[in-house]
Protein backbone atom coordinates (compact mmCIF):
# COMPACT_ATOMS: atom_id res chain seq x y z
CA UNK A 1 0.00 0.00 0.00
CA UNK A 2 2.82 2.14 1.11
CA UNK A 3 4.60 1.49 -2.65
CA UNK A 4 1.11 2.53 -4.11
CA UNK A 5 1.23 5.72 -3.06
CA UNK A 6 4.63 6.80 -3.49
CA UNK A 7 4.02 5.47 -7.44
CA UNK A 8 0.87 7.39 -7.48
CA UNK A 9 2.42 10.45 -6.16
CA UNK A 10 5.29 10.01 -8.41
CA UNK A 11 3.01 10.16 -11.24
CA UNK A 12 1.11 12.70 -9.98
CA UNK A 13 4.50 14.92 -9.78
CA UNK A 14 5.79 14.31 -13.30
CA UNK A 15 2.04 15.63 -15.00
CA UNK A 16 2.36 18.77 -12.59
CA UNK A 17 6.14 19.24 -13.25
CA UNK A 18 5.47 18.52 -17.09
CA UNK A 19 2.13 21.10 -17.03
CA UNK A 20 3.72 23.98 -15.30
CA UNK A 21 7.26 23.61 -16.76
CA UNK A 22 7.62 26.85 -19.05
CA UNK A 23 8.80 24.66 -21.73
CA UNK A 24 5.36 22.92 -22.44
CA UNK A 25 4.39 26.15 -24.83
CA UNK A 26 6.79 24.84 -27.36
CA UNK A 27 5.31 20.71 -26.23
CA UNK A 28 2.83 20.28 -29.10
CA UNK A 29 -0.69 19.12 -28.15
CA UNK A 30 -0.22 15.46 -29.05
CA UNK A 31 2.89 14.83 -26.93
CA UNK A 32 0.55 16.77 -23.80
CA UNK A 33 -2.23 14.43 -24.54
CA UNK A 34 0.20 11.30 -24.55
CA UNK A 35 2.00 11.74 -21.58
CA UNK A 36 -1.22 12.95 -20.00
CA UNK A 37 -2.58 9.09 -20.63
CA UNK A 38 0.29 7.92 -19.97
CA UNK A 39 0.09 8.82 -16.13
CA UNK A 40 -3.67 7.92 -16.36
CA UNK A 41 -2.36 4.51 -17.10
CA UNK A 42 0.14 4.51 -15.35
CA UNK A 43 -2.06 5.09 -12.17
CA UNK A 44 -4.50 2.36 -13.01
CA UNK A 45 -1.88 0.08 -13.74
CA UNK A 46 -0.48 0.53 -9.86
CA UNK A 47 -3.79 0.86 -8.37
CA UNK A 48 -4.76 -2.24 -10.64
CA UNK A 49 -2.47 -4.72 -11.01
CA UNK A 50 -4.68 -7.95 -11.63
CA UNK A 51 -6.10 -5.77 -14.43
CA UNK A 52 -2.85 -5.08 -16.20
CA UNK A 53 -2.08 -9.09 -16.11
CA UNK A 54 -5.94 -10.14 -17.46
CA UNK A 55 -4.85 -7.52 -20.30
CA UNK A 56 -1.48 -8.87 -21.11
CA UNK A 57 -3.43 -12.55 -20.93
CA UNK A 58 -5.71 -11.09 -23.58
CA UNK A 59 -3.13 -10.38 -25.99
CA UNK A 60 -0.88 -13.25 -25.30
CA UNK A 61 1.52 -12.41 -22.25
CA UNK A 62 1.80 -14.22 -19.71
CA UNK A 63 2.47 -11.49 -16.97
CA UNK A 64 1.22 -7.78 -16.48
CA UNK A 65 4.63 -6.95 -15.15
CA UNK A 66 5.75 -8.40 -19.14
CA UNK A 67 3.12 -6.06 -20.66
CA UNK A 68 4.47 -3.00 -19.17
CA UNK A 69 8.09 -3.85 -19.41
CA UNK A 70 7.62 -4.64 -23.51
CA UNK A 71 5.13 -1.27 -23.92
CA UNK A 72 8.27 1.08 -21.81
CA UNK A 73 10.20 -0.24 -24.58
CA UNK A 74 8.27 0.66 -27.13
CA UNK A 75 8.07 3.92 -25.33
CA UNK A 76 11.79 4.23 -24.91
CA UNK A 77 12.57 3.79 -28.78
CA UNK A 78 9.78 6.15 -29.94
CA UNK A 79 11.23 8.51 -27.45
CA UNK A 80 14.79 8.19 -28.80
CA UNK A 81 13.53 8.31 -32.39
CA UNK A 82 12.24 11.79 -31.06
CA UNK A 83 15.23 13.25 -29.87
CA UNK A 84 17.03 11.75 -32.76
CA UNK A 85 14.69 13.84 -34.92
CA UNK A 86 14.72 16.80 -32.96
CA UNK A 87 18.41 16.76 -32.40
CA UNK A 88 19.17 16.69 -36.30
CA UNK A 89 16.81 19.43 -37.12
CA UNK A 90 18.76 22.04 -34.69
CA UNK A 91 22.06 20.50 -36.06
CA UNK A 92 20.65 21.45 -39.56
CA UNK A 93 19.76 25.08 -38.10
CA UNK A 94 23.16 25.29 -37.16
CA UNK A 95 24.74 24.71 -40.03
CA UNK A 96 22.35 26.83 -41.83
CA UNK A 97 23.18 29.98 -39.40
CA UNK A 98 26.75 28.78 -39.49
CA UNK A 99 26.71 29.02 -43.41
CA UNK A 100 24.63 32.79 -42.94
CA UNK A 101 27.55 33.72 -40.28
CA UNK A 102 30.26 32.76 -42.94
CA UNK A 103 28.66 34.79 -46.20
CA UNK A 104 27.65 37.41 -43.96
CA UNK A 105 31.26 37.92 -43.01
CA UNK A 106 32.87 37.55 -46.27
CA UNK A 107 30.56 40.20 -47.47
CA UNK A 108 32.11 42.46 -44.76
CA UNK A 109 35.88 41.37 -45.15
CA UNK A 110 35.52 42.09 -49.12
CA UNK A 111 33.69 45.55 -48.46
CA UNK A 112 36.55 46.87 -45.37
CA UNK A 113 39.08 46.09 -48.16
CA UNK A 114 37.34 47.76 -50.86
CA UNK A 115 37.17 50.39 -48.59
CA UNK A 116 40.62 50.29 -47.49
CA UNK A 117 41.46 50.09 -51.11
CA UNK A 118 39.71 53.22 -51.71
CA UNK A 119 41.34 55.11 -48.87
CA UNK A 120 44.73 54.59 -50.18
CA UNK A 121 43.68 55.66 -53.71
CA UNK A 122 42.62 58.73 -52.40
CA UNK A 123 45.93 59.15 -50.12
CA UNK A 124 47.96 58.89 -52.89
CA UNK A 125 46.14 61.47 -55.30
CA UNK A 126 48.33 64.39 -55.33
CA UNK A 127 47.20 67.13 -52.60
CA UNK A 128 46.92 69.71 -55.34
CA UNK A 129 43.72 68.17 -56.55
CA UNK A 130 42.05 67.70 -53.59
CA UNK A 131 40.25 64.21 -54.33
CA UNK A 132 38.31 66.21 -57.92
CA UNK A 133 38.30 65.93 -61.00
CA UNK A 134 41.01 67.80 -62.75
CA UNK A 135 39.30 70.49 -64.91
CA UNK A 136 40.20 72.12 -67.96
CA UNK A 137 42.93 74.65 -66.60
CA UNK A 138 44.68 71.95 -64.39
CA UNK A 139 45.48 69.48 -67.12
CA UNK A 140 46.88 71.83 -69.97
CA UNK A 141 44.76 70.71 -72.34
CA UNK A 142 41.38 70.81 -73.87
CA UNK A 143 41.07 66.76 -73.88
CA UNK A 144 38.72 66.64 -70.67
CA UNK A 145 36.57 69.48 -71.72
CA UNK A 146 36.10 67.68 -75.17
CA UNK A 147 35.22 64.38 -73.44
CA UNK A 148 32.80 65.95 -71.02
CA UNK A 149 31.02 67.72 -73.98
CA UNK A 150 31.49 64.80 -77.10
CA UNK A 151 32.99 67.42 -79.49
CA UNK A 152 36.28 66.91 -80.70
Amino acid sequence: MILQILLVASALGALVYFVRSGQTVGVRASKRLAFGLFVVVNIYAVLRPEDVTVLARLVGVGRGTDLIVYLLVVGFVFGMLNTYLRDREISQHLTNLARQIAVRDAELTRREQDLERRLTVVEQRPSGTNGHHPTVSETGSDEVGTARTGMG
